[in-house]
C-alpha cells in the first residue's frame, strides 16, 4: 500500500470521526424531543377515551406547523454561521446571532398577538370531532405561551450547530426534555390536568432551557460580544440577505409540516379512532425523522465549513460518508419496527381498539426509514451549502405530487388509510430524487 492511499485512509478515518462527533450528540439530543411527544401520547392514551390522543395529535399538528414555519431561524443560522466560522470571521459570527435572535422575537410576538385567530382556524381547518376539538384549543391556548423561549431557542442551537458545538444542543434538548416530561407526569397523573397539564408542561420546559442556553453562551462565547456591530442588526444589506435566504429555506418546513396537516385532516375525517391510530403511528415516523437528524446536522456543519473554506474535494467525501451513515441508521429502524412493531404501539396506549386499528398500516412505517433518509441528508447538505432556493423549489415539488397522487387515488380507487399513508410515502421518495437530481446538475462550490 502506498503512502498516498494510507493518507487518503486516514484522512477517510478522520472524516467519519467528525461526522460521528457532530451526528451522535444530535442523535441523542433529538431522540429525546419524540420521545416527549411519545411521553405525552402515552400519557393520553391512558385516558378513558382515544379522543385525548387525536386532541394532543392535532394540537402537536398546529404546532408543528407554526414552529416548523419558522424552522429557517435554526437551518439559515446553521448555515450561515458555519461558513462565517470556516472563514473564522468572529464579527459575522456574533451579528449572525443578533439578527437571528431579532427576528425570533419578533415571530413570537405576532404569533402571541395572533394567537385567537390563529388557534381558531386551525382547529377548524383540521376538521376533527366537536370533542377533539374543544381539548385541541385548550391545549393549544396555554402552549402558544412558551413561544418565545421555543423560537429563540431554535436561533441558539442552530448556532451552536454552526460553531460546530453538538454538545450543547445536546445538553439543552435532554434538559428541556427531562424538565417537560417531569412536569407533564406530575400534572397529568398527580394534578388530573391531562391535555392541558402537557401543554403547561411544555411552556415551563421551554423557558427553563432558554435560561440555561443563555448561560452556555456566555459561559463559552461571550468573547465574541466585543466583536459584536450593534447597528449590524438594522443594516439593511446584511438583514435583506438574511432575510432571502430565509425566506427561501421558511417554504420547505412550511410545506413539510402542511403534508403532515394535510394528513392528520383526512385521518380525522377518517374518524377519531384512524385518527388516534395514525397519531401513535407518526410518533414513530418521528423516532425516524429525528434520530437521521442527527447525520443531517452532522451534514449542515461539516459542508457548510467546506463550503466556506472552497474545500471541494473534502466537501464531496463527507456529502459521500453522510449518506453511508445515515442508510445505516435508516436500515437499524426497519429491522426494529418490524421485529417489534406492535409491542412498540402498546407503549403508546393499553386500549385493543386503537392497536388493531394502527397493525394493519405498520408496513408503512417499516418502509418509511430507507425511503425518506435520503431527503433527510439532502435536507443538511443543502443547508450546509445555504442552496435555499434548491430546497425550496424540490420540497414545492414533491407536495405538488404528493397532493396530486393523493387526490387521484381518492377520485379512483379511493385506498382509504392506505391511500394516506402511500401518498405520505411518495412525498419523501419524489424530494430525494428531485434534490439528487438538482445536486447534480446545478450545484457547485
Amino acid at each position: 500500500m502506498n503512502r498516498n492511499n494510507i493518507s487518503s485512509i486516514h484522512k477517510t478515518r478522520i472524516l467519519n470521526r467528525q461526522i460521528l462527533k457532530l451526528a451522535i450528540p444530535n442523535i441523542i439530543s433529538n431522540l429525546s424531543i419524540p420521545l416527549l411527544s411519545s411521553v405525552d401520547m402515552a400519557l393520553m392514551g391512558r385516558q378513558e377515551s382515544a379522543i385525548y390522543i387525536g386532541a394532543v395529535a392535532l394540537g402537536a399538528v398546529i404546532f408543528n406547523f407554526i414552529y416548523w414555519s419558522f424552522a429557517f431561524l435554526r437551518m439559515g443560522t446553521t448555515g450561515l454561521t458555519a461558513q462565517a466560522y470556516g472563514k473564522k470571521d468572529a464579527t459575522q459570527m456574533i451579528n449572525i446571532l443578533g439578527r437571528a435572535l431579532a427576528l425570533a422575537l419578533i415571530g413570537a410576538i405576532l404569533l402571541i398577538v395572533l394567537q385567537i385567530l390563529i388557534g381558531q382556524m386551525s382547529v377548524y381547518l383540521l376538521g376533527a370531532s366537536n370533542e377533539v376539538e374543544t381539548i385541541a384549543q385548550e391545549y393549544f391556548y396555554i402552549r402558544i405561551w412558551a413561544a418565545p423561549a421555543t423560537l429563540c431557542l431554535y436561533v441558539l442551537m442552530g448556532w451552536f450547530f454552526g460553531m460546530q458545538n453538538s454538545i450543547y444542543p445536546l445538553i439543552l434538548t435532554i434538559f428541556i426534555n427531562i424538565i417537560n416530561i417531569v412536569c407533564n407526569v406530575y400534572f397529568v397523573n398527580y394534578l388530573g390536568m391531562k391535555a392541558s397539564g402537557v401543554a403547561l408542561g411544555t411552556v415551563i420546559a421551554q423557558y427553563s432551557g432558554f435560561v440555561l442556553g443563555l448561560g452556555l453562551f456566555w459561559y463559552k462565547y461571550s468573547y465574541l460580544i466585543a466583536s459584536f456591530q450593534r447597528q449590524a442588526i438594522l443594516e439593511w444589506q446584511s438583514f435583506k440577505a438574511f432575510m432571502a435566504l430565509n425566506s427561501d429555506i421558511f417554504i420547505r418546513p412550511f410545506c413539510l409540516v402542511f403534508a403532515l396537516a394535510f394528513f392528520e385532516n383526512q385521518s380525522a375525517i377518517l374518524g377519531d379512532l384512524t385518527l388516534a391510530a395514525n397519531g401513535i403511528l407518526l410518533q414513530l415516523i418521528l423516532w425516524v425523522s429525528y434520530g437521521v437528524d442527527g447525520f443531517a446536522y452532522a451534514s449542515e456543519s461539516l459542508i457548510g465549513k467546506y463550503h466556506g473554506a472552497k474545500e471541494q474535494k473534502e466537501l464531496d467525501k463527507a456529502i459521500k460518508y453522510s449518506f453511508y451513515w445515515g442508510m445505516g441508521l435508516a436500515i437499524v429502524y426497519s429491522l426494529l419496527y418490524a421485529l417489534l412493531g406492535e409491542n412498540l404501539l402498546y407503549i403508546f396506549t393499553n386500549q385493543e381498539e386503537i392497536v388493531l386499528m394502527a397493525m394493519p398500516f405498520l408496513i408503512w412505517v417499516i418502509i418509511f426509514p430507507i425511503i425518506s433518509t435520503p431527503a433527510y441528508i439532502w435536507d443538511g447538505i443543502y443547508i450546509g451549502m445555504t442552496a435555499s432556493k434548491a430546497m425550496r423549489n424540490t420540497m414545492v415539488g414533491a407536495l405538488a405530487i404528493y397532493l396530486t397522487f393523493f387526490f387521484l387515488q381518492y377520485k379512483f380507487t379511493n385506498w382509504g388509510n392506505d391511500g394516506l399513508w402511500a401518498s405520505l410515502i411518495l412525498l419523501l421518495i419524489s424530494r430525494g430524487l428531485m434534490q439528487w437530481k438538482w445536486y447534480r446538475e446545478k450545484m457547485k462550490v
